[in-house]
């Protein structure tokens, strides 16, 4: 049985007629790395919000089909409940700062405090979590003066250091630039790997199809497509509907009409079209 496991799940906001999410299936194993991409509208944002139980508890709105993870229902849980074992951080790293703490560590020890962790053990899973993602040297900061990279490091360690058993991130990575991007994917990877089940939402397809083991594309608020990264975001369905694309299938997709290109599939990454296109 999937670790994840959501049936023709539909739901509409309050006050609105048209559903956002229609009749969603997704099944996600444990310890597996989901991308999630798609164009703006397509749902992205709320699938993660019902992942993450905000979708209907905190919402509220019209929802119908079956959202479980780990064998419970969102239906039957309480939001307090369902975050001990779903961590969201979300888009806009500003909107997740507390504002009750003075310094990054105090920030990232909210969550534990709330919940009861000892001292000690707080201690050491804050400092554990921080050296994971590479804010150590923040510790002593306000969250407040941080950059918006920095911020969204803060947002993603106050979630790890609750070690929830699903991960759910919307566009984690959307301040970063390059390296912290490529460290982030890093850090998320290895999650995955000791484990932890993962769904990211993310526009960067080079850095998707180097590190996550599946993606779903969405297109207003269905799953459209769903595979492997290199059958999906070399797909030609996703240059017609819109989507984004590396721009190294591009390059590859133009070079083939000219013969230029000889490989039986298309690059997403800057290594893959090296090797292509190598005499």
């Amino acid at each position: 049985m999937a670790f994840v496991n959501l049936q023709n799940v539909t739901y509409k906001y309050p006050l609105t007629k048209t559903p956002v999410l229609q009749n969603i299936n997704l099944q996600v194993n444990e310890g597996e790395f989901v991308a999630v991409m798609g164009p703006n509208g397509a749902g992205k944002s709320t699938l993660c919000y019902a992942l993450a139980g905000f979708v209907p508890h905190f919402f509220k709105g019209e929802i119908s089909g079956s959202i479980e993870v780990d064998g419970k229902k969102s239906s039957e849980s309480t939001l307090d409940e369902w975050v001990l074992n779903v961590g969201l951080a979300f888009q806009n790293p500003f909107n997740q700062i507390s504002g009750a703490k003075y310094t990054v560590f105090e920030e990232i020890a909210f969550g534990l405090e709330n919940i009861g962790v000892p001292r000690e053990e707080m201690k050491d899973r804050v400092d554990e979590a921080m050296s994971l993602t590479g804010i150590s040297d923040l510790a002593d900061r306000s969250p407040y003066s941080l950059s918006g990279g920095q911020q969204q490091r803060v947002a993603l360690t106050s979630i790890l250091v609750m070690r929830p058993r699903l991960l759910v991130l919307d566009e984690p990575t959307s301040q970063m630039d390059p390296i912290g991007t490529r460290e982030v994917f890093g850090v998320v990877r290895k999650m995955a790997e000791e484990g932890m089940t993962v769904v990211m939402v993310e526009h960067k397809v080079e850095w998707i199809a180097h590190f996550a083991d599946r993606v779903i594309a969405l297109k207003e608020g269905r799953v459209f497509l769903e595979g492997k990264p290199n059958d999906v975001l070399t797909s030609d369905l996703l240059v017609e509907n819109g989507f984004g694309i590396s721009r190294y299938t591009s390059a590859a997709r133009e070079a083939k009409k000219q013969g230029l290109w000889k490989k039986d599939k298309l690059p997403v990454t800057l290594f893959e079209a090296a090797e292509g296109f190598k005499p």
